[in-house]
């Protein structure tokens, strides 16, 4: 469901975007002496956006201008939930931990995620690992991050993350599976000398 949300939003984009680049391509076309199309709103480069009679036409009607700023207003308020929603991190907060007796015990998706990372940065050949846990509070997904030494070989690495520190968690939380996405990076080191 994911992957087609951010489809769908990134067709959204790419359509708002090319909207906006052809008006405002347009708008600076006929801004700098192209001859405007007959559809065009405007008809000349010293046309103005709304000209006094525009402006004037519904002064009698008092419900129009409010009316306009409301639907401007639910508009700016539409697009900024979209913004904080696109760039909103979606990180868990808590795991349910099933104890057995019906009743089930809530960790912290931090003290996972720092449990997890000590144990993947304490592997033969990683730096640093870093974990971030998403999905459902159930169903948890494990993100993880780790760069390794130019000697660890990378197979191995993988290996022991989930033979040690994911097996772990998985049990510790009484989990059915936490899948995990793992992406492997090398220290970046100088050249050794070879005499």
């Amino acid at each position: 469901m994911r992957t087609m949300a951010r489809t769908v939003n990134r067709v959204l984009l790419g359509l708002a975007g090319l909207v906006l680049l052809a008006l405002g391509g347009s708008v600076l076309a006929v801004g700098l002496g192209a001859p405007a199309p007959s559809w065009w709103i405007h008809h000349g480069r010293h046309d103005v956006l709304l000209d006094h009679a525009e402006r004037t036409r519904w002064r009698d009607a008092g419900w129009w201008w409010p009316v306009v700023l409301a639907v401007l207003a639910v508009l700016v308020l539409l697009a900024l939930w979209w913004l904080v929603a696109v760039l909103r991190r979606h990180r868990l907060t808590e795991v349910l931990v099933d104890t057995g007796d019906g009743e089930g015990a809530q960790v912290r998706g931090r003290a996972l995620e720092k449990v997890l990372e000590a144990e993947a940065a304490g592997l033969d050949g990683v730096t640093r690992a870093h974990v971030r846990l998403t999905g459902r509070r159930t169903a948890p997904r494990a993100r993880v991050r780790l760069r390794l030494e130019p000697h660890a070989d990378p197979g191995t690495t993988l290996q022991q993350l989930s033979a040690h520190a994911l097996t772990h968690a998985r049990d510790a939380a009484g989990l059915a599976a936490l899948p995990a996405k793992v992406r492997l990076r090398g220290v970046k080191h100088g050249a050794e000398r070879v005499s």
